[in-house]
């Protein structure tokens, strides 16, 4: 377990990363998540340049040999030798500036990946419940894997191809500029002409990103619900449907990426002909120059002239074709800020830690009101629960009673009125400290794919052997696990395919157990089982009640009756409250519901 320091240090940078995130500039942000590592990315970019040189140096070089074998009589083989000698060490150095470039940029770039991984890990953890209500699994996923590589392949584009492209344009327009300044006409042309058609596209090539992103992301979900969904689509034959619901998404996307790809072609080929044709213009004026001997232009002039000309409108059209690129990474960064601009955050930091539990909760005038409701989910509940009182809450559905686990969870916060656990309120505490002393067994139970012993120890792993065996014993999963061939050390499968009903329920009891919890939810923990699984599961749950604060919504009256209270819930009022007789002797609401299941 961290330690509380730890903790506010980790929840203090997180914090300073999401707070100064902004999707909306995306280069700022860029800049922002390489902040650690920006000397690393520096060091890169020296060593690409030194790489690269020989691009600048050969169209020198070249120019110089034809100019001295063309006059012989005006230089010597020694200059020959000197001129061959630095554009062969300018290329074989290149062996080690590129090994540092790329180790310099890894570093720092899978740094970042890493970084930014456990940024949005930590943001999702931090998130209101309430906002997975509208974000699905899949775009989840697809943020988390997709979006975040794009982001770490707009590093490659933004510190290094466009800077190496705006150097080569600078280096070439300033030899141009000493060895024949009038044709900088010509590479000041291409600029404007490169500009123009930058603008012109930017914001379709954004729209077209932007509308691919939201595509590719419904594609993720609706595969994954497709795949939960298969037992269902085989038991309703419906395999015909599904399999074209997938494919009227898949040519969606299809149809979205041929937009985008042929935004970026036209992008590309735009910039290619208008350069190339600049650069066509440059030669047969450089020739003619020469062939009319006028300005003094030489056959090397031509040749350094064409070369470097060659190469700006060769950098000019990379940086127009890794545009379209920078734009889906920009894109990526607008989406990640989503997840990591969406104020919905459980604020925690700074608050006071939870040390120990009794188990009192006081209700005073609690009302709660979902975003853009009209009606209250909960409306004026006030109640006092003694520890080690187990309360029963019953209701039709839409009564209110799962707004009131959540509320007692902290996965909401009143709307109005306040709750207090053992005499604080509980908007002051930190509330993951004081979920290291609750438990929830819920109808649904939910395993992840490990072992029978790595489910049971999730967030308690620092058990003894002797305590998680009691535990097991304790949930009446014992008889089960000791029949398996590799007992505690079973695969499940994922959330436990290769497990019953029961056994999975009475794996989250013996997970419950092991935590030793003071205040227990249990949400409709017998809904879906057998008589003989029922049974087995009761037993354990009465041991896991002992002497806790517990919380119990059921639909079957029949597991309640042990219920210090009994409170029954419509329209999130409370009109009903007592014990199993007490209520049956009003002859009310619960004993009407009563009637109807005997």
């Amino acid at each position: 377990m961290n330690s509380p320091t730890t903790n506010s240090q980790t929840d203090r940078s997180h914090y300073s990363y999401t707070r100064l995130y902004r999707g909306d500039r995306p280069l700022r942000t860029l800049l922002i998540l390489y902040r650690q590592d920006l000397g690393k990315l520096g060091l890169s970019m020296v060593f690409y340049v030194i790489k690269h040189s020989p691009e600048w140096i050969k169209p020198l070089v070249v120019a110089n040999v034809i100019d001295i074998i063309s006059n012989p009589d005006k230089s010597s083989l020694s200059d020959l030798w000197l001129n061959g000698a630095i554009l062969a060490a300018s290329v074989v150095q290149n062996i080690p500036t590129h090994y540092l470039h790329i180790k310099f940029m890894s570093v720092a770039t899978r740094n970042m990946e890493s970084n930014l991984r456990s940024l949005i890990t930590r943001h999702l953890q931090n998130l209101e419940i309430g906002f997975y209500k509208y974000k699905s699994t899949g775009t989840l996923q697809n943020k988390l894997l997709r979006d975040v590589e794009q982001v770490q392949l707009l590093t490659t584009y933004v510190f290094q191809y466009v800077p190496s492209a705006i150097l080569t344009i600078l280096v070439a327009i300033a030899v141009t500029a000493v060895r024949a300044p009038w044709f900088l006409i010509f590479f000041m042309a291409t600029v404007p002409a490169a500009v123009t058609l930058v603008r012109l596209l930017k914001k379709p090539i954004r729209l077209r990103n932007q509308a691919f992103r939201q595509q590719l992301e419904g594609m993720s979900a609706q595969l994954l619900e497709m795949i939960k969904l298969i037992p269902v689509t085989r038991a309703h034959a419906a395999e015909d449907q599904e399999i074209e619901r997938v494919e009227r998404r898949l040519r969606t996307v299809r149809h979205s990426a041929v937009q985008l790809d042929s935004i970026n072609a036209i992008a590309n080929a735009s910039s290619w002909v208008t350069l190339r044709l600049f650069n066509c213009v440059c030669l047969l004026t450089a020739g003619w120059l020469v062939y009319t001997g006028k300005l003094g232009i030489t056959v090397g002039d031509v040749v350094l002239l064409t070369g470097y000309f060659d190469s700006l409108t060769t950098s000019l059209v990379q940086i127009m074709a890794v545009l379209p690129e920078i734009g889906k990474g920009f894109e990526s960064i607008r989406s990640l800020g989503e997840v990591l601009e969406c104020p919905d955050v459980e604020h925690n930091w700074g608050k006071v830690p939870v040390k120990q539990v009794r188990g009192e909760f006081i209700f005073e005038s609690v009302s709660f009101t979902y975003p853009g409701a009209q009606q209250f989910a909960l409306q004026d509940f006030s109640l006092q629960i003694k520890p080690g009182e187990t309360v029963a809450i019953v209701g039709r559905s839409g009564a209110g009673k799962s707004t009131l686990l959540n509320l007692i969870i902290g996965f909401l916060r009143p709307t109005t009125g306040r709750i207090l656990l053992d005499g604080s309120e509980m908007n002051t505490l930190d509330l993951r400290t004081y979920r290291r002393f609750l438990s929830v067994v819920s109808q649904e139970t939910i395993l992840f794919e490990g072992t029978l012993k790595e489910n049971i120890l999730y967030g308690s792993e620092h058990v003894s052997e002797e305590l998680l065996k009691q535990a097991i014993r304790d949930a009446n999963a014992w008889e089960f696990i000791s029949e398996l061939s590799q007992g505690l050390n079973t695969p499940i499968g994922e959330n436990g395919t290769k497990l019953s009903g029961g056994q999975r329920q009475r794996l989250a009891i013996a997970r419950a157990l092991i935590r030793n919890p003071r205040v227990l939810i249990l949400d409709e923990a017998t809904a879906a089982l057998d008589t003989v699984n029922e049974a087995l599961i009761q037993e354990a749950l009465e041991r896991l009640k002992l002497n806790r604060t517990t919380f119990v919504v059921a639909h079957r009256l029949s597991t309640i009756r042990k219920a210090n209270r009994i409170i029954v819930l419509e329209e999130g009022r409370i009109v009903e409250l007592g014990n199993h007789n007490q209520l049956l002797a009003n002859n009310r609401t619960y004993a009407q519901l009563h009637a109807l299941q005997t």
